[in-house]
């Protein structure tokens, strides 16, 4: 008998990381015997309807919300570190030394209350794996529960999580790890290299999308797709949180160059994040006015239909300073899936999708002029969408087809003994 794989979010279901709750429902369609954990609650308004499939229950360390709910969280995760203590005293204390000396800051306590909590959990649950869905705070409490269980353990990575995790950290992590997944080939030759000796545990293993969900307009929607609005016009869609790296004071400067041009390009922005203000305020500066539309969160069937209304799609992304930069984007894929021709920047895992000129157009990241040209490319031609539209939805079912993915990664969390696996 197959044992229990145990999965380990931050907070769960995050509306922006519709990737997790797809990798869940596709890993239990595949049979795989899950039991999901979550280090908070995101406490969000909308949530994605798909999150009612989810067939596991999901455990909350923290509770859920209210006073009650932390008081008996809190009262579980002082009892089970008081028991594992008393228990395994030797154990429990040099595993929280050795994680005081590797990260001697408060929030290591903190990780290590957890992961003792979350061991007593797996304990009862019957898990034989454990798999952290990201390679900071879950992989380190994913790691910390090894120690302390002798549970076997992996993590996937995708784009903060790896690029702003200390190298050396990332490769203990890799080392102590059954496997480690990566969305993107540039997410897993930096994981590679971290993780030295230990590389060949480094699985490639993009997210994918539905291609059944998302798909291009059929009839008379097609025709209004493939006719502009008017003479180099643009009805273009943007989806993603609004956060620095995902470009957008550079994409709002180049629909205002365009429009400069004689191009009446118009956006549509689906997200919510910080930037969210200061957007607005470029925004009003730019003079770009009813031109941009920020509508806030949407679910993920409700972005499926915002597809089919755009003619076409922008992912500005940029490398930030500190390193952190996107893998490849979901809403990326789900717009190719929907036949959308895409303009892009040449960041992270993006030119692992787009090749320039077949299935999309690349611009340079952070380059005002050159995401202008691009736009105006792609508004002046509505042939060049036609083509671009149609290889970038081949591309996406070839290569990118939600249900193939996890097929191909489900066997990996086949634990049938703890013994075979530690």
């Amino acid at each position: 008998m197959i044992g229990a794989v145990g999965y380990l979010t931050k907070r769960f279901p995050r509306l922006s990381e519709t990737f997790i709750l797809d990798e869940i429902l596709g890993l239990e369609r595949c049979g795989v015997p899950l039991r999901l954990y979550s280090m908070g609650h995101p406490h969000e308004r909308i949530v994605q309807p798909d999150a009612e499939q989810v067939r596991s229950q999901v455990r909350y360390l923290h509770g859920t919300g209210g006073a009650r709910a932390w008081a008996t969280a809190a009262r579980g995760m002082v009892a089970a570190n008081a028991g594992f203590a008393r228990r395994h005293p030797r154990r429990y204390a040099t595993v929280l030394a050795g994680a005081l000396v590797e990260r001697p800051c408060r929030p290591t306590v903190k990780r290590f209350a957890e992961a003792v909590y979350l061991a007593a959990l797996l304990e009862r649950d019957g898990v034989r794996h454990l798999h952290a869905a990201f390679a900071h705070g879950p992989a380190e409490v994913a790691r910390l529960v090894h120690q302390l269980s002798g549970i076997p353990y992996s993590f996937g990575g995708h784009a903060k999580d790896l690029y702003l995790t200390d190298p050396a950290v990332l490769a203990q992590r890799v080392a102590d790890a059954r496997f480690a997944l990566v969305c993107s080939e540039s997410a897993a030759e930096h994981l590679r290299k971290a993780a030295g000796d230990a590389s060949a545990k480094v699985v490639l293993a993009p997210h994918g999308v539905d291609t059944a969900r998302f798909r291009p307009p059929s009839g008379a929607r097609r025709l209004e797709r493939a006719i502009a609005s008017g003479p180099g016009s643009l009805r273009l869609l943007a989806v993603g949180r609004l956060v620095e790296k995902k470009g957008y004071p550079v994409l709002l400067r180049a629909i205002a160059r365009a429009r400069d041009a004689g191009y009446p390009i118009t956006l549509t922005a689906i997200g919510d994040g910080a930037q969210l203000p200061s957007l607005r305020a470029l925004t009003a500066e730019l003079r770009l006015g009813e031109a941009i539309r920020f509508v806030g969160p949407r679910t993920h069937q409700e972005v499926a239909a915002a597809y089919l209304e755009a003619e076409a799609f922008a992912q500005a992304s940029v490398v930030l300073d500190d390193g952190d930069r996107d893998g490849i984007p979901n809403s990326l894929l789900e717009a190719m899936a929907s036949g959308l021709p895409v303009v892009a920047t040449r960041t992270g895992g993006i030119p692992e999708v787009i090749v320039d000129g077949e299935s999309g157009l690349l611009a340079a990241p952070g380059d005002v002029e050159s995401l202008a040209r691009q736009l105006m490319r792609i508004a002046a031609d509505g042939d060049l969408r036609q083509r671009l539209g149609m290889r970038a939805r081949a591309t996406v079912v070839e290569r990118f087809d939600r249900s193939g993915l996890i097929h191909s990664i489900s066997p990996l969390f086949e634990v049938r003994e703890l013994a075979e696996a530690s």
